[in-house]
């Protein structure tokens, strides 16, 4: 029985035995007949057509070689686990964010004895491109799908009497507007008391703080509004938050009416109005806290001196893009951003507020 070769998946070697076998015979072959006999077995064996079936049994056999020869390996392996290093220190930071701070991520890590690069290794890393890193780094990327409680209760107190701001409407701004928005450790379980960070991200810079909140109520909200403005490096002129009842209270009001801050809060439902700090949840608190449920003091404590440290390296080391114009032709949409920079380097912060901040 003569088994079809199209049927089932022969290797190239096999492949390539089997065409010599058949050459030999069909060579051999003295009469018309017993030729056909042979080309008709080869033809079921292998799913050929007769004539091409022809040509391979007449012609000399010849070992195929690659047309194009492979490149070499540019990025081995040594330059792949240097590459993931400086990707871990920079919070796993997508590659355009990455690639204008390579250097400086380097130089730093070296300093404190994490990496120890050759010269040929450094240049390399120095000169690869934003695709390569995605493709050196495709192993080591983690998709994490958590599903999120929504911990948000409605105040419609004074929903009426508060200006709504769309994402839209932050075109040009200057240093000192800020989204707030509150993340819940609650663990997936709502019962009880639990902990929540309040995360202020400034529009135009994308300066961002982190707060510890022992409980969700507006006097923490207030109180931790207050210790925000006494560490950013410029004061703090709007506020704009979600219809939680948290924010959406007199109390709040009176606060921000006498501290000349505008209040305005997102639409119902549309996280797309607080883009900029639904993000910081996301890449720094989710990404360096995580989902847990955290309750108590002591838990308050430790977030609250791990968030010490974690400004420092998210507004100092850790570049964002922004976006500086977008085109709609039709259905196709082109964006334009500019190069990656720290909240620290943006050019708005050349403002007189941020100079006084760092120069005392």
């Amino acid at each position: 029985m003569v088994v079809n070769l199209m049927e089932c998946k022969m290797s190239i070697n096999t492949r390539k035995e089997l065409l010599i076998s058949f050459k030999v015979k069909y060579k051999q072959g003295k009469t018309r007949i017993e030729k056909s006999e042979i080309l008709d077995a080869f033809i079921i064996a292998t799913g050929y057509s007769r004539k091409y079936a022809i040509s391979m049994l007449s012609k000399p056999y010849q070992e195929r070689t690659h047309k194009y020869p492979c490149n070499p390996i540019r990025y081995d392996e040594e330059v792949k686990r240097a590459l993931i290093t400086i990707w871990m220190a920079a919070n796993r930071i997508c590659s355009k964010r990455l690639k204008p701070f390579i250097s400086e991520f380097i130089e730093v890590l070296e300093r404190h004895g994490h990496l120890s690069l050759s010269d040929i290794v450094r240049s390399k890393l120095l000169t690869v491109s934003t695709g390569t890193m995605d493709m050196l780094l495709q192993s080591e990327r983690m998709i994490v799908n958590n599903k999120i409680i929504n911990t948000t209760r409605s105040g419609t107190i004074l929903k009426k009497q508060i200006k709504v701001r769309t994402f839209a409407d932050w075109n040009d701004v200057r240093p000192g507007f800020f989204e707030a928005d509150l993340v819940a450790h609650c663990g997936g379980s709502m019962g009880g008391s639990f902990l929540h960070t309040f995360t202020m991200t400034d529009i135009a810079t994308g300066w961002t703080e982190l707060l510890p909140l022992l409980y969700k109520s507006k006097e923490n909200v207030i109180s931790s509004l207050k210790t925000a403005a006494e560490v950013f490096p410029f004061p703090i002129l709007g506020l704009d938050t979600d219809n939680g009842s948290e924010f959406i209270n007199y109390a709040l009001v009176k606060y921000c009416e006498n501290n000349n801050i505008t209040f305005t809060r997102s639409r119902a439902y549309k996280k797309n109005d607080q883009a900029h700090v639904e993000e910081k949840n996301g890449s720094i608190v989710r990404r360096i806290v995580g989902y847990d449920r955290f309750v108590g003091r002591e838990a308050w404590q430790a977030l609250t001196e791990l968030y010490a440290s974690v400004r420092l390296y998210v507004n100092f080391f850790q570049p964002s893009l922004k976006l500086l114009s977008k085109h709609r032709d039709g259905a196709k949409v082109t964006k334009k951003y500019d190069r990656a920079k720290t909240p620290y380097r943006h050019p708005e912060k050349s403002c007189p507020f941020i100079r006084y901040y760092f120069s005392c």
